[in-house]
């Protein structure tokens, strides 16, 4: 059995069983699972592990499984995984306790903690009746600490996390159809009646009602019964409770109920064990006119949300051209309780990845008035829309406000418009939560920011509000400059932030990661911000620190080691440019591409360590400079498969360091004496050498830190380059100068040549 398999019957022996007894409704389960990803600490967004699921419809039993392994090390310890859940969109977190950005409202998501303290841990958590569609698991492991660390040089410990769906689904669910009545029973605690109502576009309100109830064989009419409508959400549920317990007649009525979906109907008793409840239930529907402020008749069908239930029509001649009706095959079943509001349309224009702009007909300016509400609908139903950010732009015309005493209210909602917003207190409908935006004589602009928007239809709802008398009030007008867009991030994520696309699987999502100690989730949180002066000291530490090399390159040339030299001036050139360049913050300069900045200075630093331990062997120069072009080609090639590794550094060193063991130990034999023969040498140089690389390795490897960053490293800088200069060999006393070759001879050339071996000129 796979491990796929193992896990499968995990999950069912913790899965919660609800047994279903009625011959007319069938139950079917389906089971899916999506592979393990790694975890990583958390820093920003692009550290948790998004996974995503689709919940088919008439689900009534979603089982998630969580199954957390931790891969046995020494490092290993015991660890909290934090896991966050959310439908219709990515969750929205906050681990690190900072603020966001101005007008972006927040809901906590919900969360599980996993304590991971065996090889394998799983948790459980059942949904009963989830919303249909797409529902996101992030996860987590705990802050990260900052600490630097050199791939390969330490063992981790490896966290993964696997999800895994289970669920219940019905085969066959009644559909309560308006205007028409049914009868139905349940009995407590196994059965439940599960229906769903279809609520057509322009819907108002929906009436719900339960008759005619008879518990057991006493006939009793007392509805012992309690009525949800909906589908469970969260982080904050969409459904509508109603205890039908002691009612003879009980009526639910649900406003602004979400359109174009099929809305979840459950009944379950309230009565004892055992005790069977027959009962009848119908539903109404009331739906409104449709007053369009838009002058293309063709637009409104086009570009609004299809419907098999509406048409667009004119009315009667001599009516209006701007006045819109339901056609008449919904007259029969849904009650037309006139206009209900005022429609502009609007037209939606892909930019690019996660960005869109709607255009408003005769916009951007959109009239508002005091009598009717003013709808817009934004269509975010592509699907990759939910990983992006809506923002909101309202500016109230100062001009076309005359009632100063008036507030003008407008609501952000999913699902379905606010059609009444004078008595409403916040920008909530039947099933969901909106957003409130308001604007008066002295607050003439509001602003919103939704990230992660739950995919589907949003509407702007936009009505004046008046305070007293009313009469003053009715004819009133304003007009609102109304700017709505989607896009990546907000603001970009302002100057301290990149704007990165991420990817789960095949979902795309947007999220900012932050530099210069701004935090946040658009990187507006300035708590722990550097300061323009800690980012000019940062940069000139980590750009000065280079010039460190010089010494080296004079004591090379000095010493008639050109090509060596040669290699430090490159090293520290574009070791000076790349960390101009890496600079978090915004005293940055970056002469090339930043790609090709970082590969060079890692070559240059790399070479730089080989070119000076072949040099220290003092081998022959033709198998010297032989093994430079060879050591450094294979350098890059290994640089280019991983920059950040260990091996990239100390393989070469340690090869290096093989090849002038064998020709000192050579030299010593043949010899019969210690090589190099000086102990001055050992003691002024060599000793020295070796004990400042072995700091500045210790520091590169153990003590660097995102925070102490730009002054360890520049201490490696310093470090290195010292040690260079006191471990390069001394030259030859019998040696000829680099140049002496181009000396012309009487014969017009000259060959040149080196007798000498191993004389040292101790300085």
């Amino acid at each position: 059995m796979g491990v796929i398999g193992i896990l499968a019957v995990i999950f069912l022996k913790g899965l919660t069983v609800v047994t279903v007894d009625t011959a007319d409704v069938t139950t079917v389960s389906e089971y899916f699972s999506q592979n393990g990803l790694g975890l990583s600490f958390y820093s920003w967004y692009g550290s948790v592990r998004l996974f995503y699921f689709r919940v088919p419809e008439d689900t009534v039993l979603a089982s998630f499984g969580l199954y957390a392994v931790k891969k046995s090390g020494s490092s290993c310890r015991t660890i909290n995984i934090t896991v966050h859940f959310q439908s219709g969109a990515p969750p929205v977190i906050n681990p690190l306790g900072t603020k966001f950005a101005s007008y972006t409202p927040v809901v906590p998501s919900h969360n599980l903690t996993i304590p991971v303290s065996t090889t394998m841990n799983n948790t459980f958590l059942n949904i009963t009746n989830p919303s249909a569609g797409d529902w996101f698991i992030a996860a987590h492991l705990p802050e990260d600490d900052g600490k630097i660390e050199v791939e390969g040089l330490s063992s981790k410990c490896s966290y993964v996390l696997q999800p895994l769906l289970m669920v219940s689904r019905r085969i066959v669910v009644p559909v309560l159809e308006a205007g028409t009545a049914q009868t139905h029973s349940v009995s407590s605690p196994n059965t439940v009646a599960y229906l769903k109502i279809f609520i057509p576009e322009y819907t108002q309100e929906l009436n719900l009602t339960l008759w005619n109830c008879s518990i057991g064989s006493s006939g009793a009419s007392m509805c012992s019964l309690q009525v949800s409508l909906g589908s469970t959400t969260v982080p904050v549920n969409s459904q509508a409770f109603r205890n039908c317990t002691g009612k003879t007649i009980c009526t639910t009525v649900l406003k602004s109920p979400p359109w174009e979906k099929w809305l979840r109907i459950t009944v379950a008793s309230t009565a004892s064990d055992n005790v069977t409840v027959g009962f009848n239930i119908g539903a109404s529907l009331s739906a409104c006119k449709l007053e369009s402020t838009s002058s293309v008749l063709g637009i409104l069908k086009s570009f609004g949300p299809n419907s098999s239930y509406f048409s667009i029509a004119t009315e009667n001649q001599g009516s209006s051209s701007n006045t819109w009706n339901i056609s008449r095959s919904l007259s029969d079943t849904l009650q037309i309780v006139g206009n209900c509001f005022r429609h502009q349309t609007v037209l939606r224009e892909d930019l690019d990845v996660l960005s869109a702009k709607f255009s408003i007909v005769n916009g951007p300016n959109v009239t508002v008035a005091a009598n009717l509400p003013t709808v817009l609908l934004f269509n975010l139903n592509s699907g990759d829309d939910s990983g992006g950010t809506v923002i909101v732009d309202l500016v109230l015309n100062k001009s076309s406000w005359t009632n100063h005493s008036a507030l003008l209210l407008a609501c952000f909602t999913y699902g379905s418009p606010i059609l009444s917003l004078e008595s409403l207190k916040d920008c909530s409908t039947g099933l969901s939560q909106g957003y409130s935006l308001k604007m008066n004589s002295t607050k003439t602009e509001d602003h919103l920011r939704v990230p992660f928007p739950i995919s589907g239809y949003w509407y702007l709802t936009m009505q004046i509000l008046c305070f007293g008398n009313r009469s003053d009030c009715d004819d009133s007008e304003a007009s609102v400059l109304t700017s709505v867009y989607l896009t990546p991030c907000i603001d970009d994520c302002g100057q301290y932030g990149q704007c990165r696309l991420l990817r789960t699987f095949s979902y795309l999502y947007a999220a900012c990661v932050c530099k210069a100690g701004w935090q946040g989730w658009s990187c507006t949180d300035d708590a722990t911000a550097q300061s323009y002066g800690r980012q000019l000291l940062a940069t000139l530490l980590l750009t000065l620190s280079n010039f460190m090399f010089i010494p080296a390159i004079v004591v090379a040339i000095y010493r008639y080691y050109i090509i060596e030299a040669s290699v430090y001036a490159f090293a520290m050139f574009f070791s000076t440019f790349y960390h101009a360049c890496d600079q978090p913050g915004i005293a940055v300069m970056c002469i090339m591409d930043y790609d090709t900045l970082q590969f060079c200075d890692f070559l240059g630093s790399v070479v730089a360590i080989w070119v000076t331990i072949l040099c220290m062997a003092r081998i022959k120069e033709i198998f010297k400079y032989l093994m430079f072009v060879i050591g450094s080609l294979f350098i890059a090639m290994s640089l280019q498969l991983g920059r950040r590794g260990v091996w990239n550094m100390m393989g070469p060193c340690l090869f290096a360091l093989i090849i002038m063991a064998i020709a000192w130990v050579y030299r010593g034999v043949k010899r019969r004496k210690c090589y190099p023969p000086w102990w001055k040498r050992w003691v002024f140089f060599i000793f020295p050498g070796i004990g400042i690389a072995f700091i500045a390795i210790c520091i590169y490897a153990f003590a660097e830190t995102e925070n102490n960053y730009y002054v360890t490293h520049s201490i490696w800088h310093i470090l290195v380059s010292l040690s260079v200069a006191f471990l390069l060999p001394p030259r030859e006393l019998l040696a000829d100068k680099p140049w002496s070759c181009l000396q012309k001879s009487k014969c017009r050339y000259q060959i040149c040549s080196n007798q000498s071996e191993d004389t040292y000129d101790v300085t």
